[in-house]
C-alpha cells in the first residue's frame, strides 16, 4: 500500500547513557532514486507514502538520542553494540567521558545542536544537525575514522545542495501532507465508482429476478408483493451513492481550494526559518567559532570531505586497496573539481585513473570484482577532461 509506514522500528540502549530509544531505519523499496550526480549525489527521490516527500532519507541515516544527543551512523553495527568488543573496550570509555562533559556545559556544541532538532517541523535541516552531532562525536575517539568523517561531510553537501534546489522545506512537508490527503480521496472516488458498479450488478439481478416468467403463477404473484419494494430500496441506494458522489466531488474542489490557496502563490525567496533563528544558515554561523568543523552551505562541507578523506589516505588505516580506494580516490578528485582546485583534482583523477586500469587488468577474470571498478574509471576519464577543460577556461 502507497501510505504503508516505511520504516521499520528497532529500540536501542544508548552506550553514553542508557536511555532507550526508538530509530527509524528505512524499509528497503520505501522510495526510488532518479538517477545519481558525479558525486553519487541522489539527483531525484520518490516516496512510495507521499506524506514523506519532504524528507531526504538521509534523515535516517544517523540515531541520536533524545536524552544525550550522542549519535552515530545507524546501522547493523550500531545496533549490536553490545555485541562490538572492540568499540565497548576500546573506544566507548573515551567516547562517553568526552560526550558527558560536553553535555554538562549548558553552551556546548552538542547541546546547541541537539536542542534544536525537529524532525517533523525540519527534517532535512534536522538531519544537517545530526550529521555534525555524528561528526562530533566520531572526532571524540582516540582513533577517528576519517573515512566515515568524509562520507558524512559530504552527505551534508547533498543535503544542502537539495535544499538549495528545492523550496522551503515547511512548504515542502506541507505539500507531502496535503499529497497524502489527495491519494486517499482519489481511493475514496474509486470506492463511490466500485460501489455505483455493484449497484448497477445489484439492480440488474433485481430486475432479472422479478422478470422470471417460467415460475408458476401463484409464486410469481407473491414475488411481486415485494417487487415495489425492492424497487424502492434500489432507489434509496441509488440516490445514496449519487449524494456520496456529490459531496465527494465538494471534498475534492476544498482540498484542490486549500492546496492553491497556501501553495499555489509561494515564491520560496530567501531562506526559510530554523525554529527561533532567522535560517539554518544563521543559526550554524553563530555556532561556527566554537567549533571550525561546523559548515554552513555545500562548498564548505565539500571542503571538510576532502580533508578527510586525504587524512583517511595518509593514515592508511580506513581505506581498503581496490575498489574502496579507487572510489576514494575518485571522490577527492571530483569534489575538488567542483571546488575550483583543478590542479588537485587533476592530480587524484589520474591517480585514479592508473590505479583503476591495474585494478581491473590484475582482476580481468571477475567481472563482479571490478563492476564498482569500471564504473568509477569512467566517471574519472569523463570528469577528468571536464576537469582539464575547467582549467583551461581559468
Amino acid at each position: 500500500m502507497a501510505t504503508e509506514s516505511p520504516f521499520l522500528i528497532f529500540k536501542i540502549e544508548c552506550p553514553v547513557c542508557k536511555t532507550i530509544n526508538e530509530f527509524e531505519q528505512i524499509k528497503v523499496g520505501a522510495y526510488v532514486e532518479g538517477g545519481r550526480d558525479t558525486d553519487f549525489c541522489p539527483q531525484e527521490i520518490q516516496w512510495r507514502n507521499p506524506k514523506y516527500q519532504a524528507y531526504n532519507p538521509l534523515v535516517f541515516f544517523t540515531a541520536t538520542c533524545s536524552n544525550c544527543y550522542y549519535t552515530r551512523e545507524f546501522t547493523n553495527k550500531y545496533r549490536e553494540w553490545k555485541s562490538d568488543n572492540a568499540f565497548r573496550t576500546f573506544q566507548l570509555k573515551t567516547i562517553k567521558v568526552k560526550h558527558l562533559e560536553q553535555l554538562s556545559v549548558a553552551d556546548s556544541i552538542v547541546r546547541k545542536l541537539g536542542e534544536t532538532i525537529d524532525v517533523p517541523r525540519y527534517p532535512n535541516e534536522s538531519a544537517i544537525i545530526k550529521l555534525h552531532l555524528a561528526i562530533f562525536d566520531g572526532l571524540l575517539a582516540e582513533h577517528p575514522a576519517y573515512l566515515d568523517l568524509g562520507r558524512f561531510y559530504l552527505r551534508i553537501a547533498w543535503i544542502f545542495r537539495t535544499m538549495d534546489q528545492g523550496e522551503d522545506s515547511n512548504l515542502t512537508v506541507l505539500n507531502g501532507l496535503i499529497r497524502d490527503v489527495e491519494s486517499k480521496s482519489a481511493r475514496l472516488n474509486e470506492a463511490i465508482e466500485e460501489s455505483q458498479k455493484s449497484f448497477d450488478k445489484l439492480a440488474a439481478s433485481v430486475q432479472d429476478h422479478f422478470g422470471a416468467e417460467h415460475l408458476p403463477a401463484e409464486l410469481q404473484s407473491q414475488m411481486f408483493a415485494y417487487r415495489d419494494r425492492y424497487n424502492s430500496g434500489l432507489a434509496e441506494l441509488n440516490q445514496s451513492i449519487g449524494l456520496l458522489r456529490e459531496k465527494q466531488n465538494g471534498f475534492r474542489v476544498l482540498t484542490s481550494e486549500y492546496r492553491n490557496g497556501l501553495l499555489g502563490s509561494t515564491s520560496g525567496q530567501g531562506q526559510p526559518s530554523y525554529g527561533e533563528h532567522a535560517s539554518l544558515t544563521a543559526f550554524l554561523l553563530k555556532l561556527q567559532p566554537a567549533w571550525s568543523g561546523l559548515v554552513v552551505n555545500e562548498r564548505e562541507a565539500l571542503e571538510q570531505a576532502i580533508h578527510h578523506y586525504k587524512q583517511a589516505f595518509a593514515g592508511g588505516r580506513d581505506i581498503a586497496a581496490g575498489n574502496q580506494q579507487i572510489q576514494a580516490s575518485y571522490l577527492i578528485a571530483e569534489l575538488s573539481r567542483r571546488i575550483g582546485d583543478y590542479d588537485g583534482a587533476k592530480q587524484y583523477f589520474t591517480s585514479t585513473i592508473k590505479n583503476g586500469q591495474e585494478f581491473i587488468y590484475q582482476n580481468r577474470r571477475d567481472r563482479s570484482r571490478t563492476q564498482l571498478a569500471r564504473k568509477i574509471l569512467e566517471l574519472a576519464i569523463e570528469q577528468g577532461r571536464a576537469n582539464l577543460q575547467a582549467a583551461k577556461a581559468q
